[in-house]
């Protein structure tokens, strides 16, 4: 796919009965909550700076636009119970498409682009407060990061993977990108034991990227600046 051949972007919409998400079809991650379409969109596009800064050091050719006018909605899918709970939880019909060597390159880049900012705000935010809600809440830091490593254990294994509940995040990872290129080149069936799918290799990178993105956007927000 030649996106260099215009410079629209496609965007699709999984549309709860609460909460809509605008998600980036070829850039994995960039994906943004709001009440209604015209609320997502516009979300979208705000972080659509934030996204960039994270993929730089990858050198993905990746623009934000300059205006919402540059979506262009190529599908609405219905959302569920997560979708209103606050997290995006359907696939496009494209991510069952299969993946040569080159996309999965490019997708195992965005990961590691994601895993790296996540970690230097994490570091960025030791020994610094974390702004807490209204009514006091909020994870800490140590809290954040240990759900992050919960999750990705969890998204692994509806990759198809395993690892122990005790296993470090480096070596986490390590197994999510074995898998994925497992996954990628038809070596692990699209079926569990129990009969249960299991995610593409694509849409366990667009949900573990927008999870990662969303934490380190969230470490970002609630950091107390020095005169607070």
């Amino acid at each position: 796919m030649n996106r260099k051949l215009t410079n629209k972007l496609k965007v699709y919409l999984e549309v709860g009965d609460r909460r809509t998400f605008a998600a980036a079809l070829d850039w994995p991650g960039w994906c943004r909550v709001g009440r209604d379409e015209a609320g997502a969109l516009q979300a979208l596009f705000e972080y659509g700076p934030r996204y960039a800064r994270v993929l730089r050091p990858a050198r993905l050719g990746f623009q934000p636009p300059n205006d919402v006018s540059a979506f262009v909605v190529v599908d609405h899918l219905k959302g569920n119970a997560t979708t209103d709970f606050g997290a995006p939880d359907m696939a496009p019909a494209g991510d069952a498409q299969p993946l040569d060597d080159a996309e999965l390159h490019r997708l195992q880049a965005i990961l590691k682009a994601c895993w790296r900012a996540f970690d230097a705000a994490v570091e960025l935010a030791e020994g610094k407060t974390l702004r807490t809600g209204p009514r006091g809440g909020g994870r800490t830091l140590a809290g954040v990061a240990e759900h992050v490593l919960g999750a990705e254990k969890g998204y692994l294994s509806q990759l198809g993977g395993k690892v122990s509940q005790s296993e470090s995040l480096e070596r986490t990872r390590q197994a999510i990108l074995k898998t994925l290129k497992a996954s990628a080149r038809g070596e692990i069936a699209p079926y569990g034991p129990r009969g249960g799918k299991r995610w593409s290799p694509r849409y366990f990178v667009r949900r573990e990227a927008w999870h990662v993105l969303d934490h380190i956007w969230e470490i970002e927000d609630r950091m107390k600046g020095p005169n607070e």
